[in-house]
Parts: C-alpha cells; sequence; structure tokens
C-alpha cells in the first residue's frame, strides 16, 4: 500500500493551520506545518512534499517571495503551490499565476471546495510523474536504440573496411609472390651461369693470348673487364631487391592476417612492423619536409592473444592518424625549421602488471581540452568534409575494448603532441616468444 501524500501548509496564523490540518489529516492526507516563509523554504529543502498550501500575507518573507525562490531551484519547481488569500482581486491572482502558482483558495474557504482543489491538483502532479517517467523511458530506450545501432554501423564499416584491406593486400601480396618465386628461383642460377661463362672467357684468354683485330676492338668495345667487374654487383643488387619484395610480401600478409573468427597467440612487434612498412611510403621525405621518423622501443612482450588483423587495424588508424598530425603542424613551416625540429612518431611496447601496453606517440600539433573528449565519439572528425568518416577512433576502441577487454586512452597538449596509450590483457602468460629488445631507428 503506498504512503498517504504530504501536504505543506504554510500560514502565519495558529488557528487557520488548525483548521486546514484537520482537515486534510481527515482526509487521509499527511501533513506538515511551517509559520513563516523562510521555515517552509528549509522544510522543502529536508522533506519535499507532494503539495504545498501557503498563505500570501505573511510578516517577513511573503507568500509570493516564498514561491519566486521555490520556482527558481529546481528541487523544488515542480512541486505544485496553492496560495491561501483573502486577497480576491486580479491582480493579486495573476501576479501569483505569473510565479508559478497553479490554483487559489480564499480565504474564508469551504472545505469541500478545498479537498476538491488538493485532490485534483495531487492527481495532475502524479499524472505529470507518470508522464514524465514514461518519456525517460522512452528517451533511454531511444539512446538505448541509437548506440546499438551506432555500435551495429561502426562494426559494419569495420567489418567491411577489414575485409576489403584484408583482401586487397592479401591479393596484392599473392600476385608478387608468383613473380618474386620465379625471379628469386633463378637469381642463384643465373649466378652459376655468369661464374662458368667468366671462367670459360678467362681459360680463352689463356689459350689464346693474341685474338684478331676484330675481337680485340669487340672486347674494348664492351669493355670486358668493367663488365666482369660490374656484372656480379648488378646481381647482387637484384638479390637485395627480391630480399626487399619478399619482407614487403611477407608484411602484407601479416598485416592481413584473415583470423577475424577467432583469436590466435600472435607477436605484436610483427604487426606494428608491417604496418610501418605499409605506411613507408607516407614517411618519406618529399619537397615540402624531411622524412617523418619512426622510432621503435621494444620491450620484452609475449605473444598475446587477440584477433591479429583487427589489432594491426588499430596500429593502421593510430599511426595514419599521427602522419596527419605531424602534416598538419608543418603548415607555415619551412623545410629548415621542420629539419631543426624534426617530426618523430615513437612507438614504444612494455609489459605491464599482465597488459602488452603500446604507446605511439607524435610531436605534432596536439589537441585542445575541447576535442580531446570527443575524438572516440561516432561520426567526430576535426577534418574537412568529405576528408573524413569520423568512425577510425571509434573503430579502433571498439577493436580494443570490445573485441580484447583492453583500453585506449589518450594524452595530448595543443603544441605539444599526442600519445595513443593501447593496453591488452596478456592471458597465457605460459606461451611465450619472447622478443629481445629492440630500439631501432626504422625512418
Amino acid at each position: 500500500m503506498s504512503s498517504p501524500e504530504l501536504i505543506l501548509v504554510v500560514d502565519d496564523t495558529p488557528a487557520n493551520l488548525e483548521v486546514v490540518c484537520e482537515t486534510l489529516s481527515d482526509a487521509g492526507y499527511e501533513v506538515a506545518t511551517a509559520i513563516n516563509g523562510d521555515r517552509a523554504l528549509k522544510r522543502v529543502q529536508a522533506y519535499p512534499p507532494d503539495l504545498i498550501l501557503l498563505d500570501v500575507q505573511m510578516p517577513g518573507i511573503d507568500g509570493f517571495e516564498t514561491c519566486q525562490r521555490l520556482k527558481a531551484d529546481p528541487k523544488t519547481a515542480s512541486i505544485p503551490i496553492i496560495f491561501m488569500t483573502a486577497l480576491s482581486d486580479a491582480d493579486s491572482k495573476e501576479k501569483g499565476f505569473v510565479l508559478g502558482a497553479v490554483d487559489y483558495i480564499t480565504k474564508p474557504f469551504q472545505e469541500k471546495e478545498m479537498l476538491a482543489r488538493v485532490k485534483t491538483h495531487l492527481q495532475l502532479r502524479q499524472l505529470t510523474k507518470n508522464l514524465e517517467q514514461r518519456v525517460a523511458d522512452q528517451t533511454a530506450d531511444l539512446e538505448a536504440a541509437l548506440t546499438q545501432l551506432q555500435q551495429s554501423q561502426i562494426h559494419l564499416v569495420q567489418t567491411e573496411k577489414m575485409s576489403a584491406l584484408g583482401n586487397l593486400v592479401a591479393g596484392v601480396a599473392h600476385e608478387i609472390n608468383n613473380p618474386l618465386c620465379f625471379i628469386a628461383g633463378n637469381l642463384k642460377p643465373a649466378q652459376d651461369y655468369i661464374k662458368d661463362l667468366f671462367k670459360l672467357i678467362e681459360l680463352y684468354q689463356k689459350e689464346l693470348p693474341y685474338p684478331s683485330a676484330s675481337l680485340q676492338e669487340f672486347v674494348e668495345e664492351i669493355d670486358l673487364e668493367y663488365l666482369q667487374e660490374d656484372l656480379p654487383k648488378l646481381i647482387d643488387s637484384m638479390q637485395e631487391g627480391v630480399d626487399r619484395i619478399c619482407t614487403i610480401s611477407i608484411s602484407l600478409r601479416t598485416f592481413s592476417r584473415s583470423d577475424c573468427d577467432r583469436p590466435i597467440h600472435y607477436n605484436i612487434h610483427d604487426g606494428i612492423d608491417s604496418t610501418i612498412l605499409i605506411l613507408k611510403h607516407r614517411l618519406k621525405a618529399n619537397e615540402c619536409r624531411p622524412e617523418i621518423q619512426v622510432i621503435t622501443d621494444y620491450g620484452d612482450l609475449p605473444q598475446v592473444e587477440c584477433f591479429a588483423g583487427q589489432l594491426n587495424q588499430v596500429f593502421m588508424n593510430l599511426l595514419a592518424n599521427a602522419i596527419e598530425a605531424l602534416e598538419e603542424s608543418n603548415q607555415g613551416r619551412s623545410f629548415a625549421q621542420i629539419k631543426a625540429n624534426p617530426n618523430q612518431i615513437t612507438v614504444k611496447t612494455q609489459l605491464s602488471e599482465s597488459q602488452a601496453v603500446i604507446r605511439i606517440q607524435d610531436n605534432g600539433i596536439g589537441m585542445t581540452d575541447a576535442v580531446k573528449p570527443k575524438i572516440f565519439e561516432h561520426l567526430f572528425t576535426t577534418k574537412g568534409v568529405g576528408q573524413g568518416t569520423g568512425l577510425g577512433l571509434a573503430i579502433a576502441r571498439q577493436i580494443v575494448v570490445q573485441k580484447h577487454s583492453g583500453s585506449l586512452e589518450v594524452n595530448s597538449t595543443l603544441g605539444q603532441g599526442t600519445e595513443f596509450v593501447i593496453s591488452i590483457p596478456v592471458k597465457d602468460l605460459a606461451v611465450k616468444d619472447i622478443q629481445a629488445t629492440i630500439c631501432v631507428d626504422a625512418a
């Protein structure tokens, strides 16, 4: 059974208080009293009533000012107020309604009239509360639906983006691999054949020390001595090129790990290295700036159980954002100024309390305090129209937080750069493939 509604009666005349309180109590209401406006204001703060019967003419703070103060406070503004007064002129009533009163009871009051008005306004208050609650519930449902829609959109974009990028990268790696295997497989026999031919020429030169004039002329024309010295170097350069392409192909395959359906034990450093290699073209020097330096400082990390392809996408988003921040910080600076204070991206890893921690820091433009809290929000972007979707960091956070039970945080000061900190739980420390600590300037 619900408790009776509480009504606060404010009147400086004890006789009036007694009559009103008795009438309301007999009708089943709980009644509290105050003899002036000051006490009423304090009483309402401590025990908010469901309705207030307020006398207009009181010493000190009169009923009008008391009403004004109650309506100005968000905690008490919604409490209905009925004025009790002997004033029946239109101006007084208008003033009361302007201040927020819901009704008037004229003294001397009729018992039935007062109870009818009290009952009506208590019912209206209850209906208002119910309506507000329904609106609040529906608003919460709509917000939950919107959040779910946003998460679904992020997941869809992430899945499509990862699928498209993974297929593209895997396809390129596959197409590179076929001719690469052909070239790599033939370079060694080619080197052996060249050695054999050089040996044959040497034997001919010993047995025929005095070649004909035309043969001697051709030997001089092709500069045989230089050819014999330079051709092995060309083959060695070709071998270095093949090795370089092999590294790129392996990095592409590493980046595009098709493991979205299950987590695997993965060397995070391989993922970072492959991502840096893929972004290498954006790091190179151009006519506007020197090369962006990438410094890797790797700690001893075990293999981490994760969705490797998705985690690589996080590295791609954060490193690409760092490059864009550096490009933005270069605006208005000369080549010499940038060279004096070079663009740098530092990637540092460490094991901390069973967490693999990856820090990606740039010395770019940094963020304002207004931007920083919004960067992970759905569709938020500081880029111009058509230049950014506002989903990159939202997707990155979803991958780290929801898919890996980790955290993604940002530290940034305007003009001093930005640092993103990824923490991934290391679930199985028994499965280790410890990397030696590396500090490599990958520029």
